[in-house]
């Protein structure tokens, strides 16, 4: 690690969503590097694998709806109790189904609305309050997607309108707070191999596993790559495809 780059090791990271494959490769990328998560889902038995690899003074985990305010606010003080600070937060946790804008309950329509974007606005408010408190910066990352640029597929309307929030939120939240010190970026993938894009039905009956998509690891580096920048650079939209991927 040389003079450019910032050391992950002891910094805390809050991932939200770490139970999924993206979330628990992000988790995992900054545990290997020295770093302290605290990892939320709204699922213990998704938290498990993480915490038979890990013990608890390097990982602390955490259970709630990133839909509620709350969530946000009992995460980052886990991590605060744990471990006296959290360095940066990274929300991951989203949810989306695939299909033309009638084929979607109103409930569907709804939980994505939530989860996807209040979900990222509750977590961005916690972690600037403490960031604040610290008085050292932060990093704020948010995990989108291309579809939010209107470059994905069809047939996902109210998920690209969640994903185009999201990266908005990101280039606005980044003009705010840039002059304190706190970085905003937005992580904007293609098709990721995970059961996540498996179970919302964009791939019909194909296995994604079987096709030439990105792997949960490599947002993950994204991530580390990002946090890791010196406190001279931003990153504010990083989009990523895999080789085989046209738009």
């Amino acid at each position: 690690m040389d003079h450019y780059t910032r050391s992950l090791a002891d910094t805390v990271v809050l991932v939200t969503g770490a139970g999924g494959g993206i979330g628990g490769a992000i988790a995992r990328a900054v545990l290997e590097e020295g770093g302290r998560v605290v990892a939320g889902d709204l699922r213990a038995e998704a938290l498990e694998p993480l915490r038979r690899e890990w013990d608890e003074s390097r990982l602390v985990t955490g259970l709630g709806d990133v839909r509620e305010e709350a969530t946000a606010d009992a995460l980052v003080a886990a991590g605060v109790e744990a471990f006296g600070r959290v360095d940066s937060v990274v929300a991951n946790a989203a949810i989306g189904y695939y299909g033309g804008l009638l084929d979607y309950s109103a409930e569907e329509c709804a939980r994505m609305v939530d989860v996807n974007v209040k979900g990222t606005v509750w977590l961005a408010r916690a972690a600037v309050r403490q960031f604040r408190a610290q008085g050292e910066g932060g990093d704020i990352v948010i995990i989108g997607s291309v579809a939010g640029l209107l470059i994905g597929g069809g047939k996902e309307a109210v998920y690209a309108a969640t994903k185009g929030a999201q990266i908005n939120l990101g280039y606005a939240l980044d003009r705010e707070l840039r002059s304190e010190g706190i970085r905003t970026t937005t992580i904007a993938p293609a098709g990721v191999n995970t059961s996540f894009a498996a179970a919302d039905g964009r791939f019909g009956g194909q296995d994604p596993s079987q096709g030439s998509f990105m792997e949960p690891q490599d947002i993950a580096a994204a991530v580390a790559y990002t946090l890791r920048q010196p406190r001279r650079m931003r990153t504010e939209l990083w989009t990523m495809w895999s080789l085989s991927e046209n738009h």
